[in-house]
């Protein structure tokens, strides 16, 4: 993955590697924290030019730092400031001190703060650092403030919202406005961060690039600058074979409807040519709902293995709607050697014995893709979804690196994982594609994808954002049949 700072999610340990860099390099710490509060202040001042009063309250270390500088530069342009720090600020430490002593200000305890109309707060309590739940003087001031309806402008992070998960320790500040410094983290982005910390501003304080590269890892947003490069581009010579072809199994006749979305959706996607491989009980009905998809009666492993022996059958996606747990197991035991992506029945056929799949997949040349939500992740890696010390980042990665699948864990905020640590959160899914049929939709993405040649975790990355897009465009109140017609390959 190319390194771009815009992109690139970088967790709270990494971040302080960073800044610790930064200073070894001979770049004046203070001078980062004076860059970082001058840009708090900037922003209460552009978004809050009629805020009766400024309310900083400041923790004991560098967000708290960050606070009394921006309690300066808002005291110089004129505002009414008043501080409340949590701790005694005369235990106040390095940089941090020293913002405070030029300050110029004497903070009031923390807990004597009152919320009053016209108040807007600026939260410079943690930041991102914390990894515990707030105290509880924190948890009734976040609650106060909530109440009191004021708005919130965060430093870095909202305070008890985790950096890493993106989650609430105990409670956290839902900010209007967060402020952070040149590159997000993971909580900034998964839910329910994202949300909490309202509309999300960063700003260069001066940090090189090179040492932000250093730093980075391999977790970013899930954006076509990461994945454009590696998607097919027509020319004067394609042809439908060139495009690819997709097998999608389908289930038994009250159940095809899955299917037929799925083969649609790889259509709309690309692919250049799909076929829903069915019972000969289904074929009836599949014959008279689809017309550009092709159909062919296909019901045992015999007949499977028989259609293995076209080697332009190399693609497939098996799930959506199967219902037969133990066909799925059976079908899935002769594509070692192909790409697949596994959804829905095809991922709860192995919840009893998940290792045989992970040991199917370590096999074979293939080529796998899975697409759990929630209830799924948790059946095939109850260990992984069941430790609450892990945020969805990094459950994604630990299922990928055990199963040696791409694993697209769903959701809102859906994490694509790649077993060699890759992973990209998606942001552009509305909540309208919560509704039946989605996922059905977006494996044929994913499915169109691989039979074109596009690199498994590309297929994954660009299948979801694509599906995110075609949801934007089917707009409220969609259906999956809307969001089908929604679909687009990329331009």
């Amino acid at each position: 993955m190319i390194f771009q700072s815009s992109l690139c999610l970088i967790d709270p340990e990494a971040m302080s590697r960073v800044d610790a860099a930064a200073g070894q390099s001979g770049i004046a710490l203070f001078g980062l924290m004076e860059q970082a509060g001058q840009a708090v202040a900037a922003t209460a001042l552009r978004h809050y030019p009629d805020a009766h009063r400024f309310v900083v309250l400041c923790g004991g270390g560098n967000n708290g730092g960050d606070g009394y500088v921006a309690t300066r530069a808002l005291a110089a342009a004129g505002a009414d400031v008043a501080v409340y720090q949590l701790g005694d600020a005369s235990n106040l430490k390095g940089d941090a001190r020293l913002a405070y002593e030029r300050s110029g200000t004497r903070p009031m305890p923390l807990a004597s703060y009152e919320p009053r109309v016209g108040d807007v707060v600026v939260d410079a309590i943690f930041g991102a650092g914390l990894s515990r739940d707030v105290p509880l003087e924190v948890k009734r001031l976040i609650e106060a403030v909530a109440a009191a309806k004021l708005p919130v402008i965060a430093v870095d992070l909202p305070s008890g919202l985790c950096g890493r998960r993106g989650v609430a320790l105990g409670a956290a500040f839902a900010a209007a406005r967060t402020v952070t410094f040149m590159m997000r983290k993971p909580g900034h982005v998964l839910l329910p961060g994202r949300e909490l910390c309202g509309v999300l501003e960063v700003f260069d304080i001066g940090i090189p690039q090179r040492i932000l590269a250093a730093q980075a890892g391999k977790v970013a947003e899930n954006h076509p600058q990461l994945w454009q490069h590696a998607l097919p581009r027509p020319d004067a010579e394609t042809h439908k074979f060139k495009r690819g072809h997709l097998t999608v199994f389908s289930g038994p006749p009250h159940a095809t409807g899955a299917a037929r979305m799925t083969s649609l959706a790889a259509l709309k996607a690309g692919a250049g040519i799909v076929t829903v491989a069915a019972p000969q009980t289904a074929l009836d009905i599949l014959s008279i709902t689809l017309t550009a998809v092709m159909t062919s009666p296909l019901d045992t492993v015999e007949e499977l293995g028989l259609w293995l022996r076209d080697k332009r059958h190399a693609t497939f996606v098996l799930g959506p709607g199967f219902g037969d747990l133990e066909k799925a197991r059976a079908f899935v035991s002769l594509l070692g050697d192909a790409s697949l992506v596994l959804d829905a029945d095809g991922i709860t056929a192995f919840k009893e014995k998940p290792e045989s799949l992970f040991a199917l997949m370590a096999s074979g040349k293939g080529h796998f893709v899975m697409t759990p939500h929630e209830g799924e992740f948790a059946r095939l890696f109850p260990d992984i979804a069941g430790d609450a010390t892990l945020g969805k980042v990094e459950r994604a990665q630990a299922a990928s690196a055990r199963s040696g699948a791409v694993v697209v864990y769903k959701g809102a905020d859906t994490v694509i994982a790649a077993p060699d640590g890759r992973a990209l959160v998606n942001t552009n899914a509305p909540p309208s594609l919560a509704t039946a049929g989605s996922g059905d939709v977006l494996a044929g993405i994913i499915g169109a994808l691989l039979a074109q040649g596009v690199p498994v975790f590309e297929s994954a990355a660009a299948g979801v954002w694509l599906h995110g897009e075609a949801g934007q465009r089917a707009g409220l109140g969609l259906t999956a049949e809307d969001l089908v017609h929604a679909v687009r390959p990329f331009s």
